[in-house]
């Protein structure tokens, strides 16, 4: 019997606790606004903190406040921003996508070392010991403590320097924070061409130290058809907007410390029985390296082409062919 009667007892303030719990729950319900549950549910999830909210949560809330754009999800990228817009009611900023890029050449067959280090494998920690043991003081120090931060699989450590895969890169900044250096930028993932260093010392200096440093001497700010290149204290700075990615400093670069792959450059030719005269392919030609009159059959100065291929997209009746000749990379 009075197993019976606790029970009873029991069961009662189990309904009367459920009773005053389900009043609470309604009584002190803090109201979630429909948009932020919404756009919650199109993020991708992954909590890295590249948007410089607390996780997903912090950024869904931010974005239906209108604290935050409705393209602020470096993971997600267009597709991500395009479905938030929608839930949001306005337009999204189609920009293109921007990745992480390493700004150093100096790996370990080129870059000289002041000391081995034996201690913690941190670039943070090598770094505090009188600035790391490469002898460039502005070099990537190898250790990859970007690596271990990097929540993606994107960066890896390649004969002594990081590297960014920038298929999987999502520009969430958590190497850029990490890099003791400052070595690691943005850059637009179309844009090919960039200057991999970091050092502001002079020219002597740097080649003492690294085989694959800017040592400041202004070919490449010379040969660049739209001046998107100059040099500042000492490094060569691209500005990318300005970049057309002809690739000619590239091939003039004498360490080779501009990324950009030439082995494709070739010289073009037209066929002068296919060309039209449409002037189309001579407008985009930044080196003065195309000669006609409208209406009539265009030539190519040899000496003046640089294997850029600006021309080439713009000719619609396919009178323009690459040399099979492959440009010098002194050109």
């Amino acid at each position: 019997m009075s197993i019976i009667k606790a029970i009873i007892i029991l069961g009662g303030l189990g309904l009367i606790f459920g009773a005053i719990l389900a009043y609470a729950s309604k009584k002190f319900a803090v109201e979630v606004d429909e948009k932020e549950e919404k756009i919650l549910e199109v993020l991708p999830g992954a909590n890295c903190g590249g948007c410089g909210f607390p996780g997903c949560g912090g950024l869904a809330a931010a974005i239906a406040k209108g604290d935050a754009p409705v393209n602020g999800c470096p993971v997600g990228g267009a597709a991500v921003a395009a479905k938030v817009g929608e839930i949001m009611g306005v337009a999204v900023d189609s920009s293109e996508k921007m990745v992480a890029a390493v700004k150093c050449s100096g790996t370990c067959d080129k870059a000289k070392d002041k000391y081995e280090h034996q201690g913690l494998k941190d670039c943070r920690a090598a770094a505090a010991l009188i600035g790391g043991s490469k002898a460039c003081s502005a070099g990537c120090l190898g250790f990859g403590t970007c690596v271990s931060v990097c929540k993606f699989d994107a960066i890896k450590i390649e004969n002594g320097v990081a590297v960014i895969d920038e298929e999987k890169c999502v520009n969430c900044g958590k190497c850029k924070e990490a890099c003791p250096k400052a070595l690691i930028v943005e850059k637009p993932a179309s844009k090919e061409v960039f200057v991999k260093c970091n050092s502001h010392e002079f020219g002597k200096a740097v080649k003492v130290k690294c085989s694959a440093g800017c040592i400041g001497c202004g070919a490449c700010a010379k040969v660049c058809p739209v001046e998107a290149i100059i040099i500042d204290n000492k490094l060569a700075v691209i500005d990318q907007e300005k970049c057309i990615g002809c690739k000619v400093c590239v091939a003039k670069c004498p360490t080779k410390v501009i990324s950009g792959d030439i082995s494709d450059r070739r010289k073009v030719t037209i066929d002068e029985e296919k060309c039209i005269g449409c002037t189309a392919c001579a407008r985009a030609c930044k080196f003065g390296a195309i000669e006609g009159e409208k209406k009539q059959p265009h030539k190519i100065d040899q000496d003046k082409c640089k294997g850029c291929h600006l021309c080439l997209p713009k000719c619609k009746k396919g009178a323009m062919s690459l040399v099979d000749e492959e440009i010098k990379a002194t050109n």
